[in-house]
């Protein structure tokens, strides 16, 4: 493995694209549930991170994207992983962002990620880092797909419904057998996969899904989950609510339970399912310190403590 020190120009690169310092912290009654709790671990970027030997793959959830540009070429585009591609190259990783259909089933989403690694790795061994649905796609393409000239080393899971969802039972429910089809056929109309919606269920995920997608022997497996409480002009707030109300402590959208899979590396207190992939809403985070709290998460340092780890493993 290598050892990379950051150079001043690098961390002030980025820095420039991280949130900042320790926030306010809550605890929660069912604490002891959540395994290790980290609350404050990556609140800053460290001045030294090891570098794995390895190419990283940063696999997207639902509803994502590698880059989006929304006015054609006139404006930058959006990135999904915002700022964390080129922090981890600053800290010379090889980095590999997969681009797969936003809500296509599983599989078909998994066959895209096949390719797009085989395209870019070129024959290199990898370690996939997934944010939430990438996870469950990175699972199928492992064990079930078993791409040629695919070499995965691990694959590291990032707030991924493992177990499924109560918000998406509980959306499936709202909507009832009757109107689905004609739901179904709206989206389809302007031009909208739909297979991952049925996938996410608790049901699918553990009656069909687990038991058909074993680990694969010499992958190894890691995963962290998210807990948070949202605000009250949060979007996520009806999700969070349902979720605590059927499997406890989550993120907004996924639970720190449904999260588990592998090792399970801990869960980040007070840290939300869009914090997780440095998508933070900035005026939050104003209005929180202007009142005297500070932040804990930097989704930055995360990551590249994600390739310290893997470093340390030897990938």
């Amino acid at each position: 493995m290598k050892r990379t020190f950051i150079s001043a120009h690098g961390a002030n690169f980025l820095r420039h694209f991280s949130s900042t310092s320790l926030r306010h912290e809550v605890q929660d009654p069912r604490v002891s549930t959540l395994g290790r709790t980290i609350k404050d671990e990556y609140a800053t970027i460290r001045s030294k991170y090891r570098t794995p030997k390895n190419p990283i793959v940063l696999a997207h959830g639902l509803l994502g994207f590698d880059e989006l540009h929304l006015a054609g070429k006139l404006l930058p585009g959006v990135h999904y992983w915002r700022g964390i591609t080129e922090a981890l190259m600053a800290n010379g990783i090889e980095v590999i962002t997969a681009s797969v259909p936003a809500s296509a089933s599983i599989e078909e989403r998994a066959e895209k990620l096949g390719k797009d690694i085989k395209q870019k790795a070129r024959g290199k061994n990898v370690n996939v880092v997934a944010h939430s649905m990438g996870g469950l796609d990175a699972r199928h393409m492992i064990s079930r797909l078993k791409p040629p000239n695919v070499s995965v080393l691990s694959l590291t899971t990032i707030a991924s419904p493992h177990h499924g969802s109560s918000f998406a039972d509980y959306v499936f429910n709202q909507i009832g057998p009757e109107k689905l089809p004609k739901v179904y056929r709206a989206l389809h109309a302007l031009k909208f996969e739909t297979g991952a919606f049925s996938q996410l269920t608790r049901k699918y995920m553990q009656e069909t899904f687990n038991p058909a997608t074993p680990d694969l022997e010499g992958v190894k497996y890691f995963s962290y989950g998210a807990a948070a409480t949202p605000a009250l002009w949060s979007a996520f707030r009806q999700s969070h609510r349902i979720v605590l109300e059927q499997e406890g402590p989550n993120d907004g959208l996924v639970s720190v339970q449904s999260s588990q899979w592998g090792k399970y590396k801990g869960t980040l207190m007070d840290v939300s399912h869009l914090d997780l992939i440095n998508w933070t809403n900035r005026l939050r985070w104003l209005v929180w310190e202007m009142v005297g709290n500070k932040r804990n998460f930097n989704a930055i340092a995360f990551y590249l403590d994600i390739a310290d780890m893997l470093a340390e493993e030897g990938f």
